[in-house]
């Protein structure tokens, strides 16, 4: 065989990085103007009265009979006047009071819940943004929080980190201590009832700040400034929702410590499976150092392993679906997220299934897709439900735990 000529081509220094850098984020601008034209911002779905009353558990009749007592928002007919629309926030309105007894009750706090794996691409971020939009369309208020320096959470939302968020948009002064409370970084979203604290690459900053805090002032405890830090607005959500970097970072770490369950979104093969397992593996060790050396404690009131970017047609999967069975139990959700051409869809429109309000694919897989969110949607909130109960029902638990007697004691100090 006749030698290939290989031409060497020319080595790459930091300029041609920046160069490549300012593309990349021009590109970026320019698929979000593509897509979200004309406003290049992302708009919520509007709902019919079927969906209403889908979403109350009540029939279409009940819906036209209560509208007539003017209580509720009557929405609007559409441009052609063959039907009626409603609005995200005025269906929000009716699910808030048909479901008014399984809200948040009286005298509970938010719940939050991180969403953690080792692992990119196994679904962590959209499982993040589909759970805060399903409680959402359930009546919940919820608050976001993306700790991920790559900001894909925050992309999602239809913000793009690189020039739309600054260091102050992110938890980044907590970390840095000239922040106490994560108020200041809360901003709206276009989806009604969900507010968002959004990331950067900036926030890679946090990963130095930390540490060195920890050497340099004395009892400072780098695993609660999140905890600590969301302290101050948890009577204001049902719900917080924390997206975490693929790794076991600091602000992981943070987000795990500020957390009442963690939901790991888990697809059923083998590379996945051992990686999970190193993540447990190196948290539970993390742990031991932090908090049960110095006589702490932390309990989680739920953890959950979601079946993600689940293939049907691979039959391997069988294998490890019952590795992730034998090995998790009952922290596995009954419920499996479809590897879908509807997923891919939305994903490649910055969106998902909830954002979708006519899918012009198979509707048998669009259907499948959407109800194994609102499955998952319906687990997470009977766990949400549950702590809710705790929290009303037991009285808290004494120090030194790390829980939430611990975290008003700590709170009163400040």
């Amino acid at each position: 065989m006749d030698p290939i000529n290989f031409k060497l081509p020319p080595r790459i220094n930091l300029k041609d990085i920046a160069d490549q850098a300012e593309r990349a984020v021009l590109m970026m601008e320019q698929i979000r103007t593509a897509m979200l034209a004309p406003s290049a911002r992302k708009a919520p779905p509007v709902f019919n009265l079927s969906q209403i009353a889908a979403m109350c558990g009540i029939e279409k009749g009940s819906v036209n009979h209560r509208m007539s007592k003017n209580d509720l928002p009557a929405g609007r007919l559409n441009s052609a006047g063959s039907r009626r629309e409603f609005s995200l926030a005025e269906a929000r309105s009716w699910v808030r009071e048909y479901r008014r007894a399984l809200l948040r009750p009286e005298g509970a706090e938010a719940v939050t819940i991180s969403i953690g794996n080792f692992k990119g691409g196994v679904s962590k971020t959209t499982t993040a943004v589909t759970l805060a939009q399903g409680l959402s369309l359930l009546g919940h208020r919820v608050l976001v929080i993306d700790t991920d320096p790559q900001g894909s959470l925050t992309t999602l939302f239809g913000i793009l980190p690189d020039t739309e968020i600054n260091e102050e948009d992110t938890i980044l002064p907590l970390a840095m201590g000239t922040e106490t409370s994560i108020r200041y970084a809360i901003r709206p979203t276009y989806w009604d009832g969900i507010d968002l604290v959004g990331a950067a690459p900036v926030l890679f900053g946090a990963e130095f700040a930390l540490p060195a805090r920890q050497t340099q002032e004395p009892g400072f405890e780098f695993w609660r400034v999140l905890d600590l830090g969301i302290d101050d607005v948890r009577g204001e959500y049902d719900v917080i929702v924390i997206d975490t970097p693929p790794a076991l970072s600091y602000t992981t770490i943070n987000a795990f410590m500020a957390s009442d369950g963690i939901i790991m979104p888990l697809p059923p093969n083998a590379l996945d499976f051992a990686s999970a397992s190193q993540f447990w593996s190196l948290f539970s060790d993390l742990a031991t150092e932090l908090l049960t050396k110095r006589g702490l404690s932390k309990e989680f009131d739920f953890v959950h392993i979601l079946l993600a970017r689940v293939d049907s047609a691979d039959a391997s999967s069988n294998i490890v679906r019952q590795w992730i069975g034998q090995t998790y139990a009952e922290k596995v959700l009954p419920v499996e997220i479809p590897k879908t051409a509807v997923s891919g869809v939305a994903s490649a429109e910055f969106g998902t299934v909830y954002d979708v309000s006519r899918y012009d694919g198979n509707a048998r897989t669009f259907k499948r897709a959407r109800d194994a969110y609102d499955s998952f949607v319906g687990h997470i909130e009977g766990s949400i439900r549950g702590v809710w109960t705790r929290q009303v029902g037991t009285p808290a638990r004494p120090a030194p735990a790390l829980n939430r007697s611990t975290r008003a004691a700590k709170g009163a100090e400040r």
